[in-house]
């Protein structure tokens, strides 16, 4: 068998932990409050990502279990690799591969968004064309593709640079949502009052909370980046799992504290109803001022960075397992000869993400929609084969008696992703997919067959010997 390509292990763990948290994070903290409030109400997003959080942990079990015994690049590439063999693999890698890379993408554009929002006499110029009511102007795409650039240089550069930014980023982040909740808190302008009404009331509140837990798989996507990275750990995959969750609860507080310091600035259903473009900037600046809005930049900005840094790392990992094991072209397992980092995969995420704003924000949200598939999809596999592992029986050493309990836990993780599908697929729910977003998704399914189906006699030619140690590393065990 060939020699098989590894990256270097550089990740320490409060960066791992900094990874899982940031991508989970992202934009939407900041910049979606009075969107989720217009659809559930303050305690209706509240209690919808609580509940969402809690179904991620249980989703996580499984992460937990399956990065300790498959610490390698790829993920759920690899997960359902093992727990369904290599079509399956293919499958969960290609929805994966789009769901990242468009994260990466909306990303860039929230941080031209943002631009827009605080220099819009700057970013307004220069008008191209409009596409699906989006005015895209060229600043906004000089804007978005800098910021990528710039991204891409630091993380060929150094896995363990691109690391240590991730935590600090998200340090600066958690402090900013702190000292915005305190000082709205403070103001005595603002107040719980404003939080009424606590939910929708053009909805039941059942109903209004689950349009949240809908979301859930969008809004703390990101924990699932940790497998991507796990070849690189410098520390025992044991501890990925308290890692992640450590992540989920720090990202279902931040959330909360957003939403309900948005919510403590005014009416919220008055302010719903001005449809500002960025409804938490505008709050915030009017309680607290330029001062109360720099630290909102600031704390969007770290949250769009750690979205972009964790997501172009995943992203690149995802393209260099599936290269590593013949499903890709072999470019995307190359390594950087000087800095040992997956460049190709790196450069292919950013230079399809620059793509993005070409196209205006509205497009790319049909597509980042469609793509909650593929991370629902991910999650399935993932606790499928977690599931398959584990064994009812109590019998043997420590690890064999608590089986059954993991077992069962994988089992409700599997069933919780096959609810965050239905909710998004069938007609109906709150979170039935948009007719844009399910056209997106019969393509992309269909460049998936059209490609499966050019590379799949050399796929199926590997041995499941090589395979194995190609995606895995080394030879499953194979129990009577």
């Amino acid at each position: 068998m060939e020699e098989r390509t590894q990256l270097k292990k550089t990740l320490k763990p409060h960066w791992v932990w900094a990874i899982a948290l940031g991508s989970s994070i992202g934009w939407g903290a900041f910049v979606q409050p009075t969107n989720w409030m217009d659809q559930a109400g303050p305690l209706g997003v509240i209690i919808g990502f609580g509940i969402g959080a809690l179904l991620m942990m249980l989703i996580a079990v499984s992460y937990g279990i399956l990065i300790r015994d498959f610490p390698v690049s790829g993920g759920e590439f690899a997960y359902a690799y093992v727990g369904l063999g290599r079509l399956h693999a293919f499958i969960c890698g290609w929805f994966l591969t789009l769901g990242y890379i468009c994260i990466v993408a909306l990303n860039a554009s929230a941080f031209a968004l943002m631009f827009k929002f605080v220099f819009p006499s700057f970013v307004q110029h220069f008008e191209m064309y409009q596409l699906a009511g989006w005015h895209v102007y060229l600043m906004e795409i000089l804007i978005a593709s800098i910021t990528l650039f710039v991204f891409a240089y630091f993380n060929i550069r150094d896995t363990g640079l691109s690391g240590s930014m991730q935590f600090y980023f998200c340090v600066m982040m958690i402090v900013g949502v702190l000292l915005l909740t305190g000082m709205v808190g403070a103001s005595p302008e603002s107040g719980l009052e404003n939080v009424k009404p606590l939910f929708h009331p053009g909805m039941s509140s059942m109903a209004a909370i689950i349009s949240i837990v809908a979301i859930a798989p969008w809004a703390f996507v990101g924990f699932d980046n940790v497998p991507q990275a796990a070849e690189e750990f410098n520390f025992s995959s044991k501890k990925a799992f308290s890692l992640i969750i450590f992540a989920l609860i720090a990202a279902g507080l931040l959330y909360s504290f957003m939403v309900l310091t948005t919510a403590m600035t005014e009416s919220w259903t008055g302010l719903v109803k001005e449809q500002n473009l960025w409804g938490t900037g505008k709050a915030i600046k009017g309680i607290l001022g330029n001062l109360g809005l720099f630290i909102l930049v600031i704390s969007l900005s770290m949250g769009i960075f750690t979205g972009l840094n964790g997501f172009i790392i995943s992203s690149s990992r995802l393209l260099f397992a599936m290269s590593r094991a013949k499903v890709l072209p072999r470019v995307f397992s190359k390594l950087h000869p000087k800095y040992n980092t997956p460049y190709i995969g790196i450069i292919f995420t950013v230079v399809l993400a620059m793509l993005a704003p070409w196209f205006g924000r509205e497009v790319l949200l049909w597509i980042v929609d469609m793509s909650s598939i593929g991370v629902s999809i991910a999650y399935f596999y993932t606790c499928f084969t977690a599931f398959k592992l584990f064994k009812w029986s109590q019998n043997g050493d420590d690890e064999q008696k608590t089986a059954p309990f993991k077992k069962l836990l994988s089992l409700l993780g599997a069933l919780a992703s096959i609810v965050f599908i239905g909710l998004l697929l069938i007609p109906g729910s709150p979170a039935f997919l948009g007719v844009e977003s399910r056209i997106a998704l019969l393509v992309w399914i269909v460049f998936g067959a059209v490609f499966y189906l050019f590379k799949r006699k050399e796929y199926n030619k590997i041995p499941d010997r090589e395979l194995d140690y190609l995606i895995l590393g080394k030879e499953r065990q194979v129990e009577d």
